[in-house]
């Protein structure tokens, strides 16, 4: 990948950030970074498997309330968000002065003290390794996915962030903050999004391996400054293969984005004389624009293509997926509903509600039949297939062909999210990115769930061969705990988004 830089960034860094950092700022209240009922041996060896019990929880009907405000990542920003976009952009460089908008979160006081309660968020481990047994010998693993605010989108964003005291946009403060969030939860493997490529190979990534880390990265296509990377414990696991994603694409129209995906093989390190077994992870962030669905959906297809591909052993079947990122989608929408449906039939879709960001639309155009096109090499059922050039098939043969089998597509992987998209009264709905124009979910963990696993036993999932227990996963909030806190970013939470954690157990 790209060359170190650990002389810059090393054992006698980090001490100094920490001494400097910690006394003056005090990190989010949390419960352990590991759930009770997990040691810290536990991490690092192989525990038994659990035993079923009983979940009631279920997916309720989601209907955000969205503003029209987010971010401008996109090669062609909405209009009226560019205008809006371009007048913010003559503000301080990593700073906020002017108050925000109505139902925004609350401009930061300026007394110290009170910023530094108002910006205390606390989240709590929601332990569910006792609705399992233990039975058979099983490897234990964390997973975070992470959005962590490229430091240059947020410079060319700044009107989403007017609510922010000017310090704490600045990546002098942001930079410490976040690797101590990522040392404070140690998870195993790290799916991270929005990693600038310079602070990634100056300071990131010779940060992180300096905890242990291997880090892999790629960067989006274009002129976009950053990417995705996947990161994961060297004592943990070792790296089969890494296969970055590029969802542009030279000649297909609707291709044409710089957005990217990340899909790894690891193989857990396993003691003398167990079973091999090894596990897919796979990192996005897809398009943001709310009026072309089309685009997400084809993007998705690329990757669940990639991901079947890169998951399938010698005998046929899938190894476990972990499918993390931020798909700029809500729970509930089209997107959505076909990652965990693996089928969505979509005759008649408006291209705007594929994602369900906005309340109201305006993308009305109809999506295509079939939303992608052969050239592409992807199939209907998101699998590698040839393009017609080499099949001597034309492009006028598609909408016949697509005419059998109907405006639908489908994918072959079961997967199952950790979250529910609920707190646990069942009524509010948590929140997993914050600023001063929204406030709703768009990032997920979704993994393949094994027999007896919560998703199987509520009717959520149903189970794959080779599948993974949730164990435990990191509380969301809900909105109002985020406007109390005067939204994202804070002093102490240095994105605007909120890092999603779980725990598995993956069965031999």
């Amino acid at each position: 990948m790209f060359a170190r830089h650990v002389t810059s960034v090393g054992s006698s860094f980090l001490p100094a950030w920490r001494s400097f950092y910690r006394p003056r700022h005090h990190l989010l209240t949390l419960a352990p970074p590991c759930p009770p009922t997990c040691s810290r041996h536990q991490l690092a060896g192989w525990t038994p498997r659990a035993a079923p019990g009983q979940f009631a929880s279920g997916l309720a009907p989601w209907s955000p309330r969205f503003s029209s405000g987010a971010m401008n990542s996109d090669r062609e920003p909405p209009p009226k968000r560019r205008k809006s976009s371009e007048n913010q952009r003559r503000a301080p460089r990593d700073s906020s002065a002017h108050s925000s908008p109505a139902r925004s979160p609350r401009r930061s006081s300026s007394s110290p003290e009170d910023a530094g309660r108002s910006s205390e968020i606390r989240r709590e481990w929601e332990d569910l390794s006792h609705r399992y047994g233990h039975t058979l010998p099983a490897f234990d693993f964390s997973v975070m996915s992470y959005n962590i605010l490229s430091q240059q989108l947020l410079r060319d964003n700044a009107y989403l962030y007017q609510h922010c005291r000017g310090g704490v946009l600045d990546w002098r403060h942001r930079f410490p903050n976040i690797i101590r969030e990522l040392e404070q939860h140690s998870p195993d493997i790290m799916c991270l999004q929005e990693v600038q490529e310079d602070h990634y190979q100056d300071q990131i990534k010779p940060a992180l391996e300096s905890l242990g880390y291997h880090c892999e990265y790629k960067r989006r296509t274009g002129k976009k400054p950053d990417g995705c990377a996947v990161v994961f414990r060297r004592d943990r696991f070792t790296l089969v293969s890494c296969h970055p994603v590029e969802y542009y694409r030279r000649g297909v129209p609707l291709m044409d984005r710089d957005n990217v995906g990340l899909v790894a093989l690891l193989e857990p390190v396993a003691p003398p004389g167990a079973a091999a077994a090894r596990v897919c992870v796979a990192n996005t962030h897809l398009l943001y624009n709310p009026r072309r669905g089309d685009i997400k959906l084809a993007q998705l297809g690329v990757l669940l293509a990639e991901v079947g591909r890169v998951a399938r052993l010698a005998d046929g079947s899938t190894c476990p997926v972990v499918l993390c990122g931020d798909f700029n989608s809500v729970p509930g929408s089209p997107l959505y509903s076909f990652i965990r449906e693996r089928r969505l039939d979509y005759g008649g879709m408006a291209i705007g509600k594929v994602s369900g960001q906005e309340d109201s639309p305006r993308g009305q155009r109809l999506l295509n039949v079939p939303i992608w096109p052969p050239s592409l090499g992807v199939s209907q059922q998101c699998q590698y297939e040839e393009r017609p050039s080499e099949t001597n098939e034309s492009e006028s043969d598609v909408p016949a062909k697509a005419a059998t089998h109907g405006p639908q597509i489908e994918h072959g992987l079961n997967l199952a999210s950790v979250y529910s998209h609920y707190l646990k009264d069942g009524r509010k709905k948590e929140i997993t990115t914050c600023h001063s124009k929204t406030a709703i979910t768009v990032d997920y963990i979704f993994y393949s769930p094994a027999a007896g696993d919560v998703s199987v036993q509520s009717g959520r999932g149903a189970a794959c061969d080779r599948g993974l227990l949730l164990l435990a996963r990191l509380a969301l909030v809900d909105e109002a705990v985020l406007q109390a806190a005067n939204g994202l970013p804070t002093e102490h939470n240095s994105s605007d988004h909120l890092p999603l954690v779980a725990r598995f157990r993956l069965q031999r």
